[in-house]
Protein backbone atom coordinates (compact mmCIF):
# COMPACT_ATOMS: atom_id res chain seq x y z
CA UNK A 1 0.00 0.00 0.00
CA UNK A 2 1.31 3.25 -0.81
CA UNK A 3 1.83 5.61 1.58
CA UNK A 4 0.27 8.93 1.76
CA UNK A 5 1.91 12.21 1.80
CA UNK A 6 1.02 14.64 4.39
CA UNK A 7 1.02 18.26 3.27
CA UNK A 8 2.43 20.50 5.79
CA UNK A 9 1.76 24.77 5.78
CA UNK A 10 4.38 26.60 6.84
CA UNK A 11 2.80 30.17 5.77
CA UNK A 12 1.94 30.78 9.80
CA UNK A 13 5.13 30.00 11.49
CA UNK A 14 6.83 31.79 8.52
CA UNK A 15 5.31 34.60 9.16
CA UNK A 16 5.50 34.30 12.77
CA UNK A 17 9.43 34.20 12.75
CA UNK A 18 9.33 36.96 10.03
CA UNK A 19 7.61 38.94 12.40
CA UNK A 20 9.66 38.29 15.35
CA UNK A 21 12.46 38.87 13.60
CA UNK A 22 11.37 42.28 12.49
CA UNK A 23 10.55 43.12 15.94
CA UNK A 24 14.03 41.93 17.27
CA UNK A 25 15.37 44.07 14.95
CA UNK A 26 13.56 47.21 15.57
CA UNK A 27 14.41 46.87 19.22
CA UNK A 28 17.41 46.56 18.20
CA UNK A 29 18.25 49.58 16.69
CA UNK A 30 16.28 51.57 19.64
CA UNK A 31 18.62 50.05 22.14
CA UNK A 32 21.79 51.27 19.70
CA UNK A 33 20.04 54.57 19.21
CA UNK A 34 19.65 54.99 22.54
CA UNK A 35 23.40 54.10 23.42
CA UNK A 36 24.59 56.32 20.78
CA UNK A 37 22.88 59.07 21.89
CA UNK A 38 23.21 58.95 25.23
CA UNK A 39 27.03 59.07 25.04
CA UNK A 40 26.69 61.96 22.45
CA UNK A 41 24.68 63.93 25.11
CA UNK A 42 27.06 62.89 28.01
CA UNK A 43 29.80 64.25 25.82
CA UNK A 44 27.88 67.66 25.25
CA UNK A 45 27.10 67.66 28.98
CA UNK A 46 30.94 67.32 29.97
CA UNK A 47 31.96 70.23 27.30
CA UNK A 48 29.33 72.53 29.19
CA UNK A 49 30.66 71.73 32.72
CA UNK A 50 34.08 71.84 31.55
CA UNK A 51 33.27 75.64 30.38
CA UNK A 52 31.75 76.46 33.32
CA UNK A 53 35.15 76.51 34.42
CA UNK A 54 34.27 76.23 38.26
CA UNK A 55 34.97 72.86 38.88
CA UNK A 56 39.20 71.45 39.67
CA UNK A 57 40.57 68.94 37.64
CA UNK A 58 39.92 65.74 40.33
CA UNK A 59 35.78 66.72 40.19
CA UNK A 60 36.08 66.48 36.10
CA UNK A 61 37.67 63.23 36.13
CA UNK A 62 34.89 62.42 38.60
CA UNK A 63 32.25 63.58 36.58
CA UNK A 64 33.75 62.01 33.68
CA UNK A 65 33.65 58.60 35.54
CA UNK A 66 30.03 59.20 36.65
CA UNK A 67 28.98 59.94 33.08
CA UNK A 68 30.75 56.52 31.80
CA UNK A 69 29.43 54.35 34.13
CA UNK A 70 26.32 55.38 33.36
CA UNK A 71 26.68 54.51 29.71
CA UNK A 72 28.07 51.43 30.85
CA UNK A 73 25.65 50.06 32.89
CA UNK A 74 22.79 51.28 30.04
CA UNK A 75 25.28 49.23 27.30
CA UNK A 76 25.36 46.04 30.18
CA UNK A 77 21.44 46.08 30.45
CA UNK A 78 20.91 45.95 26.91
CA UNK A 79 24.02 43.92 25.74
CA UNK A 80 24.29 41.10 28.12
CA UNK A 81 19.80 40.56 28.33
CA UNK A 82 17.80 37.50 27.68
CA UNK A 83 15.10 39.19 26.82
CA UNK A 84 14.36 42.52 25.48
CA UNK A 85 16.76 44.85 27.33
CA UNK A 86 13.54 47.06 27.91
CA UNK A 87 14.74 48.12 31.67
CA UNK A 88 18.30 49.48 29.46
CA UNK A 89 16.59 51.48 27.09
CA UNK A 90 14.38 53.05 29.46
CA UNK A 91 16.77 53.84 31.71
CA UNK A 92 19.10 55.00 28.64
CA UNK A 93 16.02 57.24 27.91
CA UNK A 94 16.06 58.42 31.37
CA UNK A 95 19.93 59.54 31.31
CA UNK A 96 19.48 61.50 28.02
CA UNK A 97 16.62 63.78 29.66
CA UNK A 98 18.22 63.91 32.83
CA UNK A 99 21.48 65.06 30.86
CA UNK A 100 19.86 67.00 28.53
CA UNK A 101 18.02 69.35 31.25
CA UNK A 102 21.48 69.89 33.45
CA UNK A 103 23.29 70.56 30.73
CA UNK A 104 20.85 73.64 29.49
CA UNK A 105 20.52 75.03 33.14
CA UNK A 106 24.53 74.20 33.50
CA UNK A 107 24.48 77.02 30.20
CA UNK A 108 22.11 78.73 31.46
CA UNK A 109 23.38 79.77 34.71
CA UNK A 110 26.91 80.47 33.62
CA UNK A 111 25.16 83.60 31.35
CA UNK A 112 23.47 84.29 34.18
CA UNK A 113 26.65 84.10 36.05
CA UNK A 114 28.10 87.07 33.18
CA UNK A 115 25.56 89.43 34.07
CA UNK A 116 26.40 89.83 37.69
CA UNK A 117 30.36 89.75 37.02
CA UNK A 118 32.30 92.77 35.32
CA UNK A 119 30.02 95.65 36.63
CA UNK A 120 32.01 98.19 36.09
CA UNK A 121 29.30 100.61 35.01
CA UNK A 122 27.74 103.53 37.46
CA UNK A 123 24.29 104.38 35.86
CA UNK A 124 22.61 107.64 36.90
CA UNK A 125 18.46 108.07 36.42
CA UNK A 126 18.29 111.93 35.96
CA UNK A 127 14.83 113.24 36.19
CA UNK A 128 12.64 116.03 35.50
CA UNK A 129 10.12 116.87 37.64
CA UNK A 130 7.27 119.78 37.72
CA UNK A 131 4.74 120.35 40.77
CA UNK A 132 2.21 117.59 41.02
CA UNK A 133 -0.36 120.34 40.01
CA UNK A 134 1.33 121.57 37.05
CA UNK A 135 -0.84 120.78 33.84
CA UNK A 136 2.77 119.19 31.72
CA UNK A 137 2.62 115.71 31.05
CA UNK A 138 5.36 115.46 28.82
CA UNK A 139 9.05 117.09 28.54
CA UNK A 140 7.59 118.65 24.98
CA UNK A 141 4.60 120.33 27.57
CA UNK A 142 8.11 122.02 29.57
CA UNK A 143 8.87 124.12 26.72
CA UNK A 144 9.71 127.72 27.65
CA UNK A 145 9.79 126.44 30.98
CA UNK A 146 12.23 128.08 33.67
CA UNK A 147 14.27 124.95 35.01
CA UNK A 148 15.94 124.51 38.41
CA UNK A 149 19.79 123.16 38.03
CA UNK A 150 22.90 122.78 40.40
CA UNK A 151 26.32 121.68 39.44
CA UNK A 152 27.65 122.08 42.74
CA UNK A 153 26.97 117.62 43.27
CA UNK A 154 27.57 115.45 40.32
CA UNK A 155 27.31 118.85 37.98
CA UNK A 156 28.51 116.60 35.25
CA UNK A 157 25.65 114.44 34.71
CA UNK A 158 23.53 117.49 35.38
CA UNK A 159 24.91 119.36 32.42
CA UNK A 160 24.54 115.79 30.14
CA UNK A 161 20.89 115.65 30.81
CA UNK A 162 20.65 119.65 30.03
CA UNK A 163 22.70 118.98 26.75
CA UNK A 164 20.49 115.86 26.01
CA UNK A 165 17.23 117.48 26.95
CA UNK A 166 18.21 120.34 24.27
CA UNK A 167 18.55 117.84 21.75
CA UNK A 168 15.59 116.66 22.15
CA UNK A 169 13.54 119.51 22.28
CA UNK A 170 15.41 121.44 19.41
CA UNK A 171 16.06 124.43 21.15
CA UNK A 172 18.08 125.90 24.62
CA UNK A 173 16.71 125.76 28.07
CA UNK A 174 16.02 128.47 30.50
CA UNK A 175 17.97 127.21 33.46
CA UNK A 176 18.41 129.21 37.34
CA UNK A 177 21.15 127.53 39.01
CA UNK A 178 20.59 126.59 42.64
CA UNK A 179 23.46 126.19 45.60
CA UNK A 180 22.41 122.61 46.34
CA UNK A 181 19.79 119.98 45.67
CA UNK A 182 17.75 121.02 48.39
CA UNK A 183 17.91 124.90 46.81
CA UNK A 184 16.54 123.01 43.94
CA UNK A 185 13.67 121.17 46.00
CA UNK A 186 12.84 124.75 47.93
CA UNK A 187 12.56 126.49 44.71
CA UNK A 188 10.34 124.13 42.99
CA UNK A 189 7.90 123.64 45.61
CA UNK A 190 8.19 128.12 46.18
CA UNK A 191 7.12 128.40 42.32
CA UNK A 192 10.37 130.59 41.67
CA UNK A 193 11.46 127.39 38.92
CA UNK A 194 8.86 125.40 37.21
CA UNK A 195 11.13 122.28 37.02
CA UNK A 196 13.72 120.98 37.89
CA UNK A 197 16.58 118.86 36.38
CA UNK A 198 18.42 116.28 39.39
CA UNK A 199 19.57 113.00 40.06
CA UNK A 200 16.93 110.65 41.29
CA UNK A 201 19.65 109.06 43.76
CA UNK A 202 19.46 112.69 45.70
CA UNK A 203 15.56 112.39 46.12
CA UNK A 204 16.40 111.88 50.03
CA UNK A 205 18.37 114.60 50.34
CA UNK A 206 15.48 116.78 48.94
CA UNK A 207 12.86 115.25 51.31
CA UNK A 208 14.77 115.56 54.73
CA UNK A 209 15.41 119.44 53.63
CA UNK A 210 11.64 120.07 52.22
CA UNK A 211 8.51 118.36 53.93
CA UNK A 212 6.18 116.64 51.78
CA UNK A 213 8.66 117.16 48.74
CA UNK A 214 8.06 113.73 46.74
CA UNK A 215 4.11 113.94 47.52
CA UNK A 216 4.23 117.32 46.06
CA UNK A 217 6.20 116.81 42.40
CA UNK A 218 5.47 114.76 39.43
CA UNK A 219 8.52 113.06 37.25
CA UNK A 220 7.52 113.85 33.52
CA UNK A 221 10.91 112.80 32.54
CA UNK A 222 13.95 110.34 33.18
CA UNK A 223 17.10 109.82 31.12
CA UNK A 224 19.63 107.05 32.53
CA UNK A 225 23.33 108.03 32.20
CA UNK A 226 25.82 105.42 32.21
CA UNK A 227 29.69 105.56 33.29
CA UNK A 228 32.45 103.44 32.54
CA UNK A 229 34.09 102.92 35.65
CA UNK A 230 37.96 102.39 36.56
CA UNK A 231 38.31 100.45 39.69
CA UNK A 232 41.52 98.28 39.11
CA UNK A 233 41.12 94.88 39.63
CA UNK A 234 43.37 92.14 38.57
CA UNK A 235 44.32 88.89 36.64
CA UNK A 236 41.96 85.91 36.38
CA UNK A 237 43.84 84.42 39.56
CA UNK A 238 44.78 87.01 41.30
CA UNK A 239 41.60 86.68 43.98
CA UNK A 240 43.39 83.01 44.60
CA UNK A 241 47.14 84.35 45.29
CA UNK A 242 47.14 87.71 46.59
CA UNK A 243 45.20 89.21 49.03
CA UNK A 244 42.74 91.65 48.22
CA UNK A 245 39.38 93.89 49.88
CA UNK A 246 35.54 93.64 48.79
CA UNK A 247 33.24 96.44 49.64
CA UNK A 248 30.02 94.92 50.51
CA UNK A 249 27.33 97.44 49.71
CA UNK A 250 23.57 97.06 50.80
CA UNK A 251 21.03 98.96 49.35
CA UNK A 252 17.46 100.18 51.11
CA UNK A 253 15.30 99.24 48.72
CA UNK A 254 13.77 96.67 46.56
CA UNK A 255 14.29 95.46 42.92
CA UNK A 256 17.15 96.49 40.78
CA UNK A 257 20.84 97.49 42.31
CA UNK A 258 22.22 98.98 39.56
CA UNK A 259 21.20 102.72 39.40
CA UNK A 260 23.46 104.83 41.88
CA UNK A 261 21.80 105.17 45.71
CA UNK A 262 22.68 105.82 49.38
CA UNK A 263 24.17 102.62 50.78
CA UNK A 264 22.96 101.69 54.15
CA UNK A 265 24.90 98.86 54.62
CA UNK A 266 28.33 99.03 54.46
CA UNK A 267 30.90 96.40 54.91
CA UNK A 268 34.21 95.66 53.85
CA UNK A 269 36.01 91.84 53.56
CA UNK A 270 39.80 91.93 54.23
CA UNK A 271 40.81 89.06 52.25
CA UNK A 272 43.38 86.59 52.47
CA UNK A 273 43.20 83.17 50.06
CA UNK A 274 46.91 82.12 51.12
CA UNK A 275 46.14 82.14 54.94
CA UNK A 276 42.38 81.91 54.32
CA UNK A 277 41.76 84.61 57.00
CA UNK A 278 38.88 87.27 56.35
CA UNK A 279 38.03 90.05 58.50
CA UNK A 280 34.82 92.20 57.96
CA UNK A 281 34.72 95.47 59.12
CA UNK A 282 31.22 96.91 59.32
CA UNK A 283 30.91 100.88 59.25
CA UNK A 284 28.02 102.68 60.61
CA UNK A 285 25.93 104.38 57.72
CA UNK A 286 25.87 107.82 59.68
CA UNK A 287 29.90 107.72 59.97
CA UNK A 288 31.18 111.52 59.97
CA UNK A 289 34.00 110.93 57.16
CA UNK A 290 36.20 112.84 54.85
CA UNK A 291 34.78 111.95 51.22
CA UNK A 292 36.89 111.28 48.45
CA UNK A 293 35.84 110.52 44.65
CA UNK A 294 35.73 112.08 41.06
CA UNK A 295 32.47 113.83 41.41
CA UNK A 296 32.88 115.44 45.14
CA UNK A 297 35.05 117.64 46.40
CA UNK A 298 37.91 115.74 48.48
CA UNK A 299 37.86 115.38 51.87
CA UNK A 300 34.34 116.61 52.09
CA UNK A 301 33.30 116.00 55.86
CA UNK A 302 29.47 114.03 55.03
CA UNK A 303 27.78 110.72 56.02
CA UNK A 304 28.95 107.62 55.30
CA UNK A 305 25.49 106.73 53.60
CA UNK A 306 25.78 109.56 51.18
CA UNK A 307 29.17 108.66 49.61
CA UNK A 308 26.78 105.86 47.59
CA UNK A 309 24.60 108.91 46.00
CA UNK A 310 27.76 109.93 44.16
CA UNK A 311 28.38 106.19 43.47
CA UNK A 312 29.62 103.27 44.24
CA UNK A 313 33.56 104.45 43.17
CA UNK A 314 32.35 107.56 45.82
CA UNK A 315 32.16 104.89 48.27
CA UNK A 316 35.01 102.71 47.93
CA UNK A 317 37.16 105.39 47.48
CA UNK A 318 36.06 106.93 50.82
CA UNK A 319 36.23 103.48 52.86
CA UNK A 320 39.91 102.98 51.09
CA UNK A 321 40.82 106.44 52.82
CA UNK A 322 39.31 105.81 55.82
CA UNK A 323 41.02 102.53 56.88
CA UNK A 324 44.57 102.93 54.92
CA UNK A 325 43.54 100.28 52.59
CA UNK A 326 43.13 99.93 48.41
CA UNK A 327 39.79 98.48 47.47
CA UNK A 328 39.10 97.32 44.36
CA UNK A 329 36.31 95.02 44.57
CA UNK A 330 32.72 95.60 45.40
CA UNK A 331 29.13 93.15 45.92
CA UNK A 332 26.19 95.43 45.58
CA UNK A 333 22.68 94.19 46.71
CA UNK A 334 19.43 94.61 48.23
CA UNK A 335 17.02 93.44 50.20
CA UNK A 336 15.04 91.45 47.46
CA UNK A 337 18.89 89.54 46.76
CA UNK A 338 19.20 88.69 50.37
CA UNK A 339 15.63 87.14 50.70
CA UNK A 340 16.66 84.76 47.24
CA UNK A 341 19.97 83.58 48.86
CA UNK A 342 19.11 82.77 51.87
CA UNK A 343 15.87 80.65 50.50
CA UNK A 344 17.93 79.49 48.01
CA UNK A 345 20.47 78.60 50.53
CA UNK A 346 18.01 76.54 52.59
CA UNK A 347 18.15 79.19 55.67
CA UNK A 348 20.69 79.74 56.85
CA UNK A 349 21.78 79.54 61.41
CA UNK A 350 22.66 83.03 62.78
CA UNK A 351 24.21 83.76 66.04
CA UNK A 352 22.51 86.91 68.01
CA UNK A 353 24.41 88.44 71.24
CA UNK A 354 20.85 89.19 72.34
CA UNK A 355 17.29 88.23 72.46
CA UNK A 356 14.91 90.87 71.08
CA UNK A 357 11.59 91.49 69.11
CA UNK A 358 11.87 92.60 65.75
CA UNK A 359 9.95 96.17 65.43
CA UNK A 360 7.25 96.76 62.86
CA UNK A 361 9.96 98.86 60.92
CA UNK A 362 11.74 95.83 60.14
CA UNK A 363 8.39 94.76 58.07
CA UNK A 364 8.54 91.11 59.76
CA UNK A 365 7.80 90.71 63.53
CA UNK A 366 9.73 88.40 65.14
CA UNK A 367 10.94 87.00 68.27
CA UNK A 368 14.88 86.37 68.49
CA UNK A 369 16.72 84.15 70.75
CA UNK A 370 20.22 84.76 72.16
CA UNK A 371 22.54 82.36 70.44
CA UNK A 372 21.76 80.17 67.29
CA UNK A 373 18.81 81.27 65.11
CA UNK A 374 17.65 79.00 62.18
CA UNK A 375 16.32 82.23 59.42
CA UNK A 376 14.91 81.88 56.56
CA UNK A 377 15.15 84.69 53.43
CA UNK A 378 12.31 86.94 54.78
CA UNK A 379 13.43 86.49 59.08
CA UNK A 380 17.43 87.35 57.88
CA UNK A 381 15.76 90.31 56.56
CA UNK A 382 14.50 91.55 59.62
CA UNK A 383 17.29 90.78 61.46
CA UNK A 384 19.37 92.49 59.49
CA UNK A 385 17.13 95.72 59.36
CA UNK A 386 16.46 96.16 63.25
CA UNK A 387 17.74 99.09 64.98
CA UNK A 388 14.89 100.07 67.12
CA UNK A 389 14.49 97.69 69.41
CA UNK A 390 18.30 97.42 70.04
CA UNK A 391 19.91 99.28 72.71
CA UNK A 392 23.37 100.16 70.63
CA UNK A 393 20.94 101.09 67.72
CA UNK A 394 22.88 101.27 64.61
CA UNK A 395 25.63 100.17 65.95
CA UNK A 396 24.04 96.50 67.11
CA UNK A 397 22.46 96.61 63.44
CA UNK A 398 26.12 96.38 61.81
CA UNK A 399 27.15 93.65 64.28
CA UNK A 400 23.68 91.46 63.24
CA UNK A 401 24.51 92.30 59.39
CA UNK A 402 28.14 90.87 59.85
CA UNK A 403 26.48 87.50 61.71
CA UNK A 404 24.13 87.08 58.80
CA UNK A 405 27.05 87.61 56.35
CA UNK A 406 28.86 85.24 58.62
CA UNK A 407 26.22 82.31 58.54
CA UNK A 408 26.06 83.03 54.39
CA UNK A 409 29.68 81.88 54.20
CA UNK A 410 29.18 79.38 56.01
CA UNK A 411 26.66 77.94 54.38
CA UNK A 412 28.12 78.82 50.64
CA UNK A 413 31.68 77.55 51.46
CA UNK A 414 30.29 73.48 51.72
CA UNK A 415 31.46 72.01 48.57
CA UNK A 416 27.79 71.07 48.30
CA UNK A 417 26.93 74.49 47.90
CA UNK A 418 29.63 75.75 45.84
CA UNK A 419 27.82 73.09 43.41
CA UNK A 420 25.26 74.97 43.33
CA UNK A 421 26.71 78.42 42.73
CA UNK A 422 25.22 78.31 39.24
CA UNK A 423 21.56 77.77 40.30
CA UNK A 424 22.27 80.71 43.06
CA UNK A 425 23.86 83.24 40.54
CA UNK A 426 21.01 82.39 38.13
CA UNK A 427 18.26 82.89 40.79
CA UNK A 428 19.98 86.53 42.04
CA UNK A 429 21.05 87.82 38.78
CA UNK A 430 18.64 90.81 39.08
CA UNK A 431 19.62 91.28 42.43
CA UNK A 432 23.33 91.43 42.81
CA UNK A 433 25.95 93.52 41.19
CA UNK A 434 30.13 92.95 41.51
CA UNK A 435 32.79 93.83 39.45
CA UNK A 436 34.51 90.64 40.19
CA UNK A 437 34.95 89.00 36.93
CA UNK A 438 33.46 85.60 35.94
CA UNK A 439 36.98 83.79 35.12
CA UNK A 440 37.81 85.45 39.00
CA UNK A 441 35.41 84.00 40.63
CA UNK A 442 35.50 80.90 38.92
CA UNK A 443 38.89 80.72 40.20
CA UNK A 444 38.03 81.29 43.83
CA UNK A 445 35.30 78.36 43.64
CA UNK A 446 37.90 75.73 42.03
CA UNK A 447 40.56 76.85 44.87
CA UNK A 448 37.85 76.22 47.33
CA UNK A 449 36.50 72.78 46.04
CA UNK A 450 40.20 71.81 45.73
CA UNK A 451 41.50 72.60 48.85
CA UNK A 452 38.54 72.31 50.90
CA UNK A 453 39.97 75.07 52.72
CA UNK A 454 39.05 75.82 56.74
CA UNK A 455 38.48 79.79 56.66
CA UNK A 456 38.33 81.66 59.88
CA UNK A 457 36.87 84.97 59.95
CA UNK A 458 36.47 88.17 62.91
CA UNK A 459 34.13 90.43 62.86
CA UNK A 460 34.55 94.26 63.74
CA UNK A 461 32.30 97.89 63.73
CA UNK A 462 33.55 100.76 63.81
CA UNK A 463 32.54 102.73 67.16
CA UNK A 464 32.12 106.18 67.81
CA UNK A 465 29.95 108.83 69.55
CA UNK A 466 26.81 110.77 67.81
CA UNK A 467 26.23 114.35 67.50
CA UNK A 468 24.95 116.59 64.86
CA UNK A 469 27.15 118.56 62.21
CA UNK A 470 26.97 119.85 58.58
CA UNK A 471 27.13 117.50 55.70
CA UNK A 472 28.65 117.87 52.06
CA UNK A 473 25.11 116.94 51.07
CA UNK A 474 23.44 119.06 53.07
CA UNK A 475 25.22 122.28 53.75
CA UNK A 476 21.94 124.10 54.95
CA UNK A 477 20.97 121.16 57.28
CA UNK A 478 22.33 120.22 60.82
CA UNK A 479 21.72 116.26 60.63
CA UNK A 480 22.83 113.60 62.83
CA UNK A 481 26.05 111.82 62.45
CA UNK A 482 28.43 109.40 64.26
CA UNK A 483 32.45 111.07 64.97
CA UNK A 484 34.40 107.97 64.39
CA UNK A 485 36.61 106.80 67.55
CA UNK A 486 39.95 106.90 66.43
CA UNK A 487 41.40 104.79 69.01
CA UNK A 488 39.00 101.88 67.76
CA UNK A 489 39.74 103.21 64.19
CA UNK A 490 43.57 102.59 64.71
CA UNK A 491 42.59 99.06 65.97
CA UNK A 492 40.56 97.78 63.26
CA UNK A 493 43.24 99.31 60.43
CA UNK A 494 45.86 96.68 62.36
CA UNK A 495 43.66 94.44 62.10
CA UNK A 496 43.43 94.59 58.08
CA UNK A 497 47.24 94.82 58.11
CA UNK A 498 47.54 91.54 60.19
CA UNK A 499 45.26 89.61 56.99
CA UNK A 500 46.83 91.56 54.24
CA UNK A 501 50.43 90.76 55.32
CA UNK A 502 49.69 87.23 56.27
CA UNK A 503 49.27 86.86 59.97
CA UNK A 504 46.39 85.30 62.49
CA UNK A 505 43.62 87.01 63.60
CA UNK A 506 43.62 85.77 67.01
CA UNK A 507 40.26 86.47 68.00
CA UNK A 508 38.83 84.52 64.86
CA UNK A 509 36.14 81.69 64.28
CA UNK A 510 35.64 79.28 61.51
CA UNK A 511 34.07 79.09 58.95
CA UNK A 512 33.55 75.54 58.76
Amino acid sequence: MAKKRRSVDNTGRNGRNTSRYSERTATNRLGSFCLVFQALVSIVFMIVVILLDMLPMNYLALVAAILFFLWCIAFTTQAVRKKRGTAGKIFSLLMICVLTFGAYNIAQANNMLSLITGGNTRVDKMAVAVLADDSAETIEDTVGYNFGVQFQQGGDNIQTAVTNLQEELGSDLTLTECDSVQAQAQALVDGDVQAIIYNEAYTQLMDDAVEGFSDNIKIIYEMDIKTELNLGGGSDDTLTKEPFTVYISGIDTYGEVSETSRSDVNIIAVVNPTTHQILLITTPRDSYVPLYGPDVQQGAMDKLTHAGVYGIETSMATLGNLYETDINYYVRLNFTSLIDIVDILGGIDVESEYAFTTSEDSEYVMDVQEGLNHFNGEQALAFSRERQNLEDGDNQRGKNQQAVITAMLKKMISPTMLLKAGTIMNQVSKDVETNVTQPQLNALIRDQLRTNAKWSIQSVALSGEGGQDYCYSAPDQLLYVMYPDESNLKEIIDLANVVEEGGSLEDAGQLN
